[in-house]
Protein backbone atom coordinates (compact mmCIF):
# COMPACT_ATOMS: atom_id res chain seq x y z
CA UNK A 1 0.00 0.00 0.00
CA UNK A 2 1.29 3.61 -0.43
CA UNK A 3 2.70 5.83 2.20
CA UNK A 4 2.14 9.47 2.32
CA UNK A 5 5.58 9.85 2.00
CA UNK A 6 7.60 10.05 -0.97
CA UNK A 7 9.48 7.42 -2.18
CA UNK A 8 10.07 4.32 -4.93
CA UNK A 9 6.79 2.84 -4.97
CA UNK A 10 4.55 2.33 -8.38
CA UNK A 11 2.00 5.22 -7.55
CA UNK A 12 2.79 8.46 -9.01
CA UNK A 13 2.50 11.55 -6.69
CA UNK A 14 2.75 14.73 -9.14
CA UNK A 15 5.79 16.22 -10.53
CA UNK A 16 7.95 19.01 -9.97
CA UNK A 17 11.15 20.59 -11.28
CA UNK A 18 14.04 18.73 -11.04
CA UNK A 19 17.09 19.44 -8.84
CA UNK A 20 20.85 18.54 -8.82
CA UNK A 21 21.17 15.24 -6.84
CA UNK A 22 17.79 14.11 -7.91
CA UNK A 23 17.93 10.31 -9.03
CA UNK A 24 17.90 10.53 -13.32
CA UNK A 25 15.88 7.76 -13.72
CA UNK A 26 13.04 10.13 -12.13
CA UNK A 27 12.74 12.17 -14.94
CA UNK A 28 9.69 12.39 -17.04
CA UNK A 29 11.50 12.56 -20.30
CA UNK A 30 8.03 13.45 -21.85
CA UNK A 31 6.67 16.28 -20.33
CA UNK A 32 10.71 17.53 -19.95
CA UNK A 33 11.07 18.21 -23.80
CA UNK A 34 7.05 19.43 -24.00
CA UNK A 35 8.06 22.32 -21.13
CA UNK A 36 11.40 23.00 -23.07
CA UNK A 37 9.73 23.37 -26.50
CA UNK A 38 7.32 26.31 -24.80
CA UNK A 39 9.87 27.91 -23.10
CA UNK A 40 13.27 27.66 -25.75
CA UNK A 41 15.46 26.33 -22.74
CA UNK A 42 16.27 22.92 -21.36
CA UNK A 43 13.83 22.35 -18.19
CA UNK A 44 13.84 18.70 -16.70
CA UNK A 45 10.21 18.05 -14.77
CA UNK A 46 11.00 15.12 -11.95
CA UNK A 47 7.85 12.24 -11.67
CA UNK A 48 7.50 11.99 -7.85
CA UNK A 49 5.83 8.64 -6.59
CA UNK A 50 4.47 7.57 -2.95
CA UNK A 51 6.44 5.42 -0.95
CA UNK A 52 5.23 2.02 -0.48
CA UNK A 53 4.97 0.57 3.00
CA UNK A 54 3.69 -3.11 4.25
CA UNK A 55 -0.18 -2.50 5.69
CA UNK A 56 -0.94 -2.51 9.29
CA UNK A 57 -4.02 -4.92 10.31
CA UNK A 58 -5.72 -5.35 13.37
CA UNK A 59 -8.50 -7.67 14.02
CA UNK A 60 -10.96 -6.51 17.29
CA UNK A 61 -12.98 -9.63 18.44
CA UNK A 62 -15.99 -8.96 20.03
CA UNK A 63 -15.62 -12.07 22.94
CA UNK A 64 -19.43 -11.37 24.69
CA UNK A 65 -20.65 -14.38 26.30
CA UNK A 66 -23.52 -14.60 23.64
CA UNK A 67 -20.44 -14.97 20.89
CA UNK A 68 -20.19 -18.88 22.20
CA UNK A 69 -23.29 -19.65 20.42
CA UNK A 70 -24.30 -21.73 18.77
CA UNK A 71 -23.27 -25.25 20.17
CA UNK A 72 -21.46 -27.23 17.73
CA UNK A 73 -23.60 -30.06 16.14
CA UNK A 74 -26.38 -27.63 15.21
CA UNK A 75 -27.10 -26.79 11.66
CA UNK A 76 -26.42 -23.33 12.36
CA UNK A 77 -23.56 -20.91 12.63
CA UNK A 78 -21.39 -21.32 15.65
CA UNK A 79 -19.97 -18.16 15.71
CA UNK A 80 -16.65 -19.47 17.50
CA UNK A 81 -15.78 -21.47 14.49
CA UNK A 82 -16.95 -18.81 12.49
CA UNK A 83 -14.48 -16.10 14.44
CA UNK A 84 -11.56 -18.71 14.11
CA UNK A 85 -11.65 -19.17 10.56
CA UNK A 86 -11.95 -15.22 9.83
CA UNK A 87 -9.14 -14.47 12.35
CA UNK A 88 -7.33 -17.31 10.15
CA UNK A 89 -8.01 -16.22 6.71
CA UNK A 90 -6.99 -12.50 7.40
CA UNK A 91 -4.16 -13.71 9.18
CA UNK A 92 -2.73 -15.42 6.13
CA UNK A 93 -3.96 -12.53 3.72
CA UNK A 94 -1.85 -10.49 6.37
CA UNK A 95 1.15 -12.80 5.61
CA UNK A 96 0.76 -12.86 2.03
CA UNK A 97 1.11 -9.16 1.95
CA UNK A 98 4.09 -9.04 4.38
CA UNK A 99 2.19 -6.74 6.71
CA UNK A 100 1.65 -6.68 10.33
CA UNK A 101 -0.54 -7.87 12.48
CA UNK A 102 -1.80 -6.78 15.63
CA UNK A 103 -5.09 -8.06 17.76
CA UNK A 104 -7.53 -7.01 20.45
CA UNK A 105 -10.30 -8.05 22.77
CA UNK A 106 -11.59 -7.46 26.35
CA UNK A 107 -12.52 -10.97 26.74
CA UNK A 108 -11.22 -11.13 30.38
CA UNK A 109 -13.80 -8.93 31.21
CA UNK A 110 -11.50 -6.15 33.23
CA UNK A 111 -10.55 -2.97 32.61
CA UNK A 112 -7.38 -4.29 30.86
CA UNK A 113 -7.43 -5.91 27.20
CA UNK A 114 -5.62 -8.62 25.46
CA UNK A 115 -3.46 -6.60 23.26
CA UNK A 116 -0.98 -7.77 20.72
CA UNK A 117 0.22 -4.52 18.64
CA UNK A 118 0.67 -4.81 15.32
CA UNK A 119 3.90 -7.37 14.70
CA UNK A 120 5.75 -9.65 12.60
CA UNK A 121 3.83 -13.07 12.42
CA UNK A 122 6.80 -14.74 14.19
CA UNK A 123 6.22 -13.12 17.57
CA UNK A 124 1.93 -13.54 16.89
CA UNK A 125 1.06 -14.84 20.01
CA UNK A 126 -3.27 -15.48 19.11
CA UNK A 127 -3.01 -19.07 18.37
CA UNK A 128 -1.42 -19.92 22.41
CA UNK A 129 -4.42 -17.80 23.96
CA UNK A 130 -6.99 -19.96 21.81
CA UNK A 131 -5.34 -23.28 22.34
CA UNK A 132 -5.51 -22.76 26.28
CA UNK A 133 -9.16 -21.83 25.71
CA UNK A 134 -9.48 -17.92 25.79
CA UNK A 135 -12.89 -16.60 27.48
CA UNK A 136 -15.88 -15.51 26.04
CA UNK A 137 -16.16 -12.76 29.35
CA UNK A 138 -16.14 -9.35 27.38
CA UNK A 139 -18.85 -6.57 28.39
CA UNK A 140 -21.79 -5.43 26.63
CA UNK A 141 -19.67 -2.44 25.31
CA UNK A 142 -16.56 -4.34 24.35
CA UNK A 143 -16.37 -2.95 20.54
CA UNK A 144 -17.02 0.68 22.68
CA UNK A 145 -13.99 0.02 24.62
CA UNK A 146 -11.96 -1.68 21.91
CA UNK A 147 -12.19 1.66 20.08
CA UNK A 148 -11.54 3.95 22.65
CA UNK A 149 -8.67 1.53 23.47
CA UNK A 150 -7.06 1.65 19.77
CA UNK A 151 -7.78 5.41 19.62
CA UNK A 152 -5.31 6.55 22.72
CA UNK A 153 -2.64 4.27 20.93
CA UNK A 154 -2.20 6.02 17.75
CA UNK A 155 1.10 5.03 17.41
CA UNK A 156 0.33 1.47 16.97
CA UNK A 157 -2.29 2.34 15.10
CA UNK A 158 -1.12 5.10 12.12
CA UNK A 159 -3.92 6.05 9.35
CA UNK A 160 -4.66 3.51 6.25
CA UNK A 161 -4.64 0.63 9.00
CA UNK A 162 -6.91 -1.82 8.15
CA UNK A 163 -8.95 -2.55 11.23
CA UNK A 164 -10.88 -6.01 10.97
CA UNK A 165 -13.92 -5.99 13.66
CA UNK A 166 -15.40 -9.77 14.32
CA UNK A 167 -18.95 -9.46 16.28
CA UNK A 168 -22.35 -10.45 15.50
CA UNK A 169 -23.07 -6.89 15.92
CA UNK A 170 -26.48 -7.13 18.27
CA UNK A 171 -24.48 -5.10 20.81
CA UNK A 172 -23.29 -2.56 18.20
CA UNK A 173 -21.00 0.42 19.15
CA UNK A 174 -22.73 3.94 19.24
CA UNK A 175 -22.53 5.87 15.88
CA UNK A 176 -19.57 7.97 17.30
CA UNK A 177 -17.44 5.42 17.58
CA UNK A 178 -17.66 4.52 13.66
CA UNK A 179 -17.16 8.49 12.77
CA UNK A 180 -13.92 8.85 15.89
CA UNK A 181 -12.60 5.61 14.15
CA UNK A 182 -12.86 6.62 10.67
CA UNK A 183 -11.87 10.43 11.07
CA UNK A 184 -8.37 8.49 12.21
CA UNK A 185 -8.11 7.50 8.19
CA UNK A 186 -8.49 3.67 9.41
CA UNK A 187 -9.66 1.14 6.90
CA UNK A 188 -12.31 -0.10 8.95
CA UNK A 189 -14.09 -3.86 8.55
CA UNK A 190 -17.35 -4.78 10.16
CA UNK A 191 -17.61 -8.64 9.59
CA UNK A 192 -20.74 -9.70 10.50
CA UNK A 193 -21.49 -13.25 12.26
CA UNK A 194 -24.81 -13.56 12.19
CA UNK A 195 -27.03 -16.44 12.11
CA UNK A 196 -29.52 -16.09 9.05
CA UNK A 197 -32.08 -18.21 10.87
CA UNK A 198 -32.39 -16.98 14.62
CA UNK A 199 -30.77 -13.86 14.30
CA UNK A 200 -31.56 -11.98 11.21
CA UNK A 201 -34.83 -13.56 11.19
CA UNK A 202 -36.82 -16.46 13.37
CA UNK A 203 -38.36 -19.25 12.42
CA UNK A 204 -42.40 -21.00 12.48
CA UNK A 205 -41.82 -22.38 15.77
CA UNK A 206 -45.51 -22.08 16.86
CA UNK A 207 -46.60 -25.78 18.00
CA UNK A 208 -43.11 -26.66 18.83
CA UNK A 209 -41.90 -26.95 22.86
CA UNK A 210 -37.91 -25.45 22.43
CA UNK A 211 -35.33 -26.11 24.65
CA UNK A 212 -33.68 -22.63 24.36
CA UNK A 213 -30.45 -22.37 26.21
CA UNK A 214 -28.28 -18.98 27.05
CA UNK A 215 -24.98 -18.17 26.74
CA UNK A 216 -24.03 -18.69 30.12
CA UNK A 217 -24.83 -22.71 29.66
CA UNK A 218 -28.43 -22.83 31.55
CA UNK A 219 -31.59 -23.83 29.49
CA UNK A 220 -35.64 -22.96 29.30
CA UNK A 221 -38.44 -24.94 27.62
CA UNK A 222 -40.47 -22.34 26.16
CA UNK A 223 -43.64 -22.68 23.51
CA UNK A 224 -44.47 -19.72 21.25
CA UNK A 225 -47.41 -18.35 19.56
CA UNK A 226 -48.20 -17.72 15.93
CA UNK A 227 -47.99 -13.74 16.87
CA UNK A 228 -44.90 -14.23 19.16
CA UNK A 229 -43.15 -15.81 16.49
CA UNK A 230 -44.14 -13.67 13.37
CA UNK A 231 -43.13 -10.32 16.09
CA UNK A 232 -39.93 -12.09 16.67
CA UNK A 233 -38.82 -12.39 13.42
CA UNK A 234 -40.29 -9.18 12.54
CA UNK A 235 -37.99 -7.16 15.13
CA UNK A 236 -34.95 -9.47 14.13
CA UNK A 237 -35.65 -8.69 10.51
CA UNK A 238 -35.78 -4.67 11.24
CA UNK A 239 -32.68 -4.92 13.41
CA UNK A 240 -30.89 -6.47 10.61
CA UNK A 241 -31.91 -3.53 8.20
CA UNK A 242 -31.59 -1.12 10.93
CA UNK A 243 -27.36 -2.60 11.13
CA UNK A 244 -27.32 -2.07 7.14
CA UNK A 245 -28.79 1.13 7.06
CA UNK A 246 -25.70 1.90 10.01
CA UNK A 247 -22.99 0.67 8.09
CA UNK A 248 -24.16 2.57 4.82
CA UNK A 249 -24.55 5.91 6.89
CA UNK A 250 -20.63 5.64 7.67
CA UNK A 251 -19.78 4.33 4.22
CA UNK A 252 -18.61 1.09 6.04
CA UNK A 253 -18.29 -1.95 3.71
CA UNK A 254 -19.48 -5.24 5.83
CA UNK A 255 -18.15 -8.73 5.54
CA UNK A 256 -21.61 -10.69 6.04
CA UNK A 257 -20.61 -14.46 7.28
CA UNK A 258 -23.46 -17.24 8.01
CA UNK A 259 -21.97 -20.47 7.71
CA UNK A 260 -18.91 -22.32 10.02
CA UNK A 261 -18.08 -23.62 6.33
CA UNK A 262 -14.11 -22.32 6.33
CA UNK A 263 -14.77 -22.33 2.07
CA UNK A 264 -18.13 -20.12 2.74
CA UNK A 265 -16.12 -17.57 4.87
CA UNK A 266 -13.61 -17.57 1.78
CA UNK A 267 -16.64 -16.87 -0.89
CA UNK A 268 -18.28 -13.87 2.24
CA UNK A 269 -14.17 -12.63 2.03
CA UNK A 270 -13.52 -12.32 -2.05
CA UNK A 271 -16.78 -11.62 -2.49
CA UNK A 272 -16.30 -8.65 -0.32
CA UNK A 273 -13.10 -8.08 -1.58
CA UNK A 274 -14.50 -7.93 -5.29
CA UNK A 275 -17.31 -5.26 -4.63
CA UNK A 276 -14.77 -3.27 -3.00
CA UNK A 277 -12.56 -3.57 -6.46
CA UNK A 278 -15.68 -2.47 -8.56
CA UNK A 279 -16.91 0.52 -6.40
Amino acid sequence: MHSVRRGGGSDVAGSRAYVPGDDVKAINWGASARLSAARGQDEFVLRERYAEEAPRVVVVCDRRPEMQLFPRGFPWLTKVEAQRAAIELIRASTVEAHGFLGYLDFGESGDEPFWLPPQSQSLWEYQDREDEGAPFRAPATSLEDSFDFLLAHPRWVPPGTFVFVLSDFLAPPPAETWLRALEQRWDVVPVVLQDPVWERSFPPVEGFVLDVADAEGGSQEVRLSRGEALRRRDAHERRWEQLAADFTRASLDPVVVDSSEEDEILRAFLDWSEEREAA
